[in-house]
């Protein structure tokens, strides 16, 4: 049998975020899947202008962007004569329409992805009815299910685990020496010790953990004199203003780079540059950064709370501490910096890592998925 299956976005090519790029291999997964199948699929966004596109994801013929013409998106999503099988809702923030078009074409499947912090919150009246009215909760890690359960008591049989994948276009490296140009734009040597962060520098998230791992760097650095800590990625002036006086108060200004936001053709090489990647975060719904650090044979530390544990594997690829135990931050640093891997170890970290987040398995996963035609059949999808 036939299937139509829209596919619902607020924002996915004109930034750069967890959730963009999460919906970007969704959208080259599905669009693969129906093809693979014969079937229709249709991608929209409410937020990217047309010409925002990467085609490489969607083919434009598959595409509709409405520039933040809420009306429109809604008019034309909910009410057109193209009534999909699948409707697929990629943030709670889409509620409204998938209240509509429950009512508007009751025979339609409505998914709804969630994520992370957007749902582990007391939730509006739509955002509420959308969990009920939802054929399926797909979330993106373990954490995320219980956390539904926890905060708006979804039946747990109705929620299905599908981790996030590593984006099929992005550059993943052959070879493991650390780029010259990087270290010439840093002022590294090769042999320094790089420790490295990349995530949003919020003033409004204060989970993320990056000022526990300055507090560890100015406890090494007596152990190893040269390390070298780049912390990158946005951040707003209130967070960038924190941040420089945590570094200028416990006197790091020798040790730590503060790179700012790093383009995504840039992203691998960082991770090449580095020796370590530590992000002992509270409340990632899954975190993408933590498999892109890895299928670049990076060795990875996070936090052992939250969604960070899927991608991680709970221990297979990387280390799980205790986020808000310093002490064991710095054990599972001081341990990794002393067995540093060799070329060979990092490609097989790599391997293993590709092993598990890779899109073929992914588009399996939601091919299951969409056999599976209601909750009650209680498939997990792991």
């Amino acid at each position: 049998m036939s299937k139509k299956i829209s596919l619902l976005s607020l924002q996915i090519f004109n930034t750069t975020g967890g959730i963009q790029k999460m919906v970007r291999t969704l959208a080259h997964a599905l669009d693969a899947l129906c093809t693979r199948n014969n079937w229709d699929f249709r991608l929209s966004s409410l937020y990217d202008d047309e010409a925002d596109l990467m085609t490489q994801y969607v083919p434009p013929e598959k595409f509709e962007g409405y520039n933040e013409h809420v009306v429109k998106f809604i008019a034309k999503t909910v009410f057109r004569k193209y009534k999909p099988d699948v409707l697929i809702l990629t943030h709670v923030n889409l509620a409204v329409v998938g209240v509509l078009t429950r009512w508007y074409n009751p025979e339609c499947q409505i998914w709804l992805i969630v994520h992370g912090i957007e749902v582990w919150r007391p939730l509006s009246f739509y955002k509420k009815l959308i969990l009920k009215l939802a054929d399926k909760i797909v979330c993106v890690s373990n954490h995320t299910k219980q956390q539904m359960y926890q905060w708006h008591k979804v039946p747990l049989n109705k929620c299905f685990v599908l981790n996030n994948a590593i984006d099929p276009f992005i550059p993943l490296p052959a070879t493991f020496n650390k780029p010259a140009y990087l270290l010439d734009r840093y002022s590294i040597r090769p042999d320094q010790q790089v420790i490295f962060t990349l995530t949003r520098l919020a003033s409004t998230e204060q989970y993320k953990g990056h000022e526990r791992v300055l507090a560890a760097i100015k406890n090494l650095k007596d152990l190893y004199p040269d390390i070298l800590y780049v912390l990158s990625g946005q951040y707003d002036k209130t967070e960038g203003h924190r941040v420089k006086q945590l570094i200028a108060d416990m006197d790091l200004s020798a040790n730590v780079i503060l790179t700012g936001f790093i383009e995504d053709g840039e992203l691998a090489d960082h991770f090449l540059m580095a020796d370590l990647f530590v992000l002992p975060s509270k409340k990632e719904g899954f975190g993408i950064v933590f498999i892109e650090a890895l299928a670049c044979g990076l060795p990875v530390i996070c936090g052992n709370v939250d969604g960070s544990l899927d991608a991680i594997r709970n221990g297979e690829l990387g280390v799980a501490i205790n986020p808000d135990d310093d002490q064991q931050l710095e054990q599972a640093m001081i341990e990794s910096l002393n067995k540093p891997l060799d070329h060979l170890s990092r490609q097989a970290l790599q391997a293993k890592c590709l092993s598990h987040f890779n899109e073929e398995q992914y588009i399996d996963n939601l091919e299951a998925l969409l056999s599976a035609q209601t909750y009650k059949e209680q498939l997990t999808v792991y």
